[in-house]
Formats: structure tokens, sequence, C-alpha cells
């Protein structure tokens, strides 16, 4: 007995859905070939359409109802056929899918452990603040794909771009103050970021970035930076975030000032030149408005996933097993009562 091929088992799957249901098929014939037939001449359930389907059960076809168990046959082979689920592919469809790649870039300089922040009535540093609204930020973000990138005196890619927000907010709450040094590159974590971001394929790409201090470290100009993010088509939103440098102390009193001064002025020219926008935030509560405002922004439609939707064809084989089971349970009543009648007429001959 040849088997089927690997080749002709793929086929099978891809015209039914659930192959297997094609394997009940021979279940009535083994049934009739091997179980043993039935010895008590009372029946254990009486049903008035009982005895029209005896050609298909080992009883073996009884007066008045040759030719018809095939009918029977056909319709338990449909009937498996429709529950295989037969399908056929559809058109290609390309569904469009909204979104874009974002990039976040978070400063982790020593200057973002300063405690100038109240958020929810407590007094917490830069870091922590900007965690809290970063994390309600991400959560707004489904159908986009995010990355995130945390600088110091250098820049490193914590989260790839993804879908997985969960993951991204995962790397984000780890994160610590100096964790990528005490000083800050800001054009080293611009560079990096339109690295990752060129490499993706159409869409709209955008990069956020949130400090709050100047660029003191770094290989990467934050100008030159800016000029290589436009030509790679990344637009900058900048955020400069902080208290001014104003401590707060015990009972909310104000200590002196022990942080650089924010560049505003360079982040300005870099939201500019790359068609974004800067903002300045002083408190946890302008942070989360300026974020819920970048959040407004439209997103470009972009082609998803190709797809091949199959369409489901098992209706035409169940509508015909139906047909053809109340065909096989009618006709032999109409053909039974001919031939019982004429058994009838001929006993008074005999």
């Amino acid at each position: 007995m040849n088997l089927p091929s690997a080749s002709g088992l793929a086929a099978l799957g891809d015209l039914f859905a659930w192959p297997w249901w094609l394997l009940a098929i021979p279940l009535p014939w083994l049934a009739r070939r091997w179980l043993p037939p039935v010895r008590d001449t009372q029946p254990a359930l009486r049903a008035p359409w009982g005895s029209r389907l005896q050609g298909f059960t080992h009883a073996g076809p009884t007066r008045g109802v040759r030719g018809m168990p095939w009918l029977a046959w056909l319709a338990w082979t449909l009937l498996c056929v429709a529950a295989a689920r037969p399908q056929s592919p559809g058109e290609v469809v390309q569904p469009p899918a909204s979104g874009r790649d974002l990039m976040l870039a978070v400063d982790l300089s020593g200057s973002m452990g300063e405690e100038d922040m109240r958020v929810g009535g407590r007094v917490v540093d830069r870091l922590t603040a900007a965690k809290a609204v970063l994390a309600d930020f991400l959560d707004r973000r489904e159908g986009d794909r995010v990355g995130l990138i945390v600088f110091g005196q250098r820049a490193y890619a914590l989260a790839p771009l993804t879908l997985d927000r969960d993951s991204v907010r995962a790397q984000l709450l780890d994160s610590v103050v100096g964790l990528a040094g005490r000083e800050t590159a800001i054009g080293d974590a611009i560079g990096l970021a339109v690295k990752r971001l060129r490499a993706q394929d159409g869409g709209q790409r955008v990069l956020v970035l949130l400090t709050d201090g100047v660029n003191t470290s770094g290989q990467l100009d934050p100008d030159k930076a800016a000029e290589l993010a436009r030509e790679h088509g990344v637009r900058i939103h900048t955020v400069a975030f902080g208290g001014d440098g104003d401590a707060l102390g015990m009972f909310g009193l104000q200590l002196p000032p022990n942080a650089a001064e924010i560049d505003e002025a360079a982040l300005q020219r870099i939201a500019a030149a790359t068609g974004g926008r800067a903002f300045r935030a002083r408190d946890a509560d302008q942070l989360a408005g300026i974020y819920a405002e970048i959040d407004r922004l439209e997103p470009v439609m972009r082609p998803g996933e190709a797809v091949r939707p199959a369409i489901e064809r098992y209706p035409w084989p169940l509508a015909a097993a139906l047909l053809l089971g109340l065909l096989a349970t009618s006709r032999p009543r109409r053909l039974g009562g001919r031939s019982r009648g004429m058994d009838d007429a001929a006993e008074p001959a005999a």
C-alpha cells in the first residue's frame, strides 16, 4: 500500500481545516464488518424510522429497501467532508495598519536624581516622575512600534522597536540614575535612535528625547545629529524636564541649586531642524500634558501584513448530506408500504 507523500498531506491540509475528520468515512463499514451481529430479536430502542436504515447496519437490506443504502452511505461521507471544513483561498488582502515607529530616549545622567518633583503628594526625583508619566504614555501607544534608548555618558538601546509595550515598560522601570554614566551625551542618543529608525521600512519615524541637562559627553554633536535625523526622515520632539535645579528639601523648602542649567536653545534647534516640537516641563503635571499632546499626533497609515483569507465551503456538503439523509429515510416508507400491500394482496390468493 502506497502511503500519501508529504506534499499530498500538505495539499490536503490546504483544502481542509480539520482533515482528520476524513478518517471517519469508513467507520460505518468497519462497524458492519467487524462488530458481531445482534442476536436478540427484541430491539433495545423502538423508532418509527429504524427499519428504514437497516441497509446501513449489519442486518443488511430488507425487503422493499433494496438499492437505498447507498444514499445513507453518501450522506455519511458528505457529513464527514463537511466536518473536515473544506476551504478555498480567497484574494490576497493587505489591510491598513495605523501606527508609528516611535523611539523614546531617556536621560539617566546624574542630574536626573534631583528630588524636585511631586507625584501623588510625594517628593520624588526626576527619573521617578518621568517613569510614571512615560508608563502611562506607553499604555496609549497601541498600534505603534516603540523602542527605548537610555543615555548618560554613552547611549544604549535597551529595547528594539517592538509592539510588545510591556517589555519596553519593564525595561524603563528597571532603569536607574547613572546606569549609562553620570554625564549627558545627547548627540550620541540621537545618532543611535536614527540608526535604529532608518532600518525600518516606511512608516513615520519619531524620536521623543527627554533630558534635563546640556550635552557634556559623547562623540556626536547634537546639531550634527539633528541634521542626520532630518536626512533620514526622523522627526524629533525634545522635552526639557526639570525644576530649574531647585531641589525640594523637608517640608517643601527650596534647597540651593546643584544641577546644570538646561540648554533649551539647543533642544529647540534640534526640534526645529527635524520638523518636531520643543517642550519645557517643570513638574510632573506639565510633563504629562506634553506627552498627551504628543499622543494626539496623527499616525500615518501603513500597509499591514498581507494575508489570504480562507473561504469556508462546508455549508455545501452539509446541505447535501442533510438532503440525502432525508431521502434515505423517506423513500423506503413508500417502497416498503407498496411491498407490504402487494404481499397482503397475495396472501389470500395463496
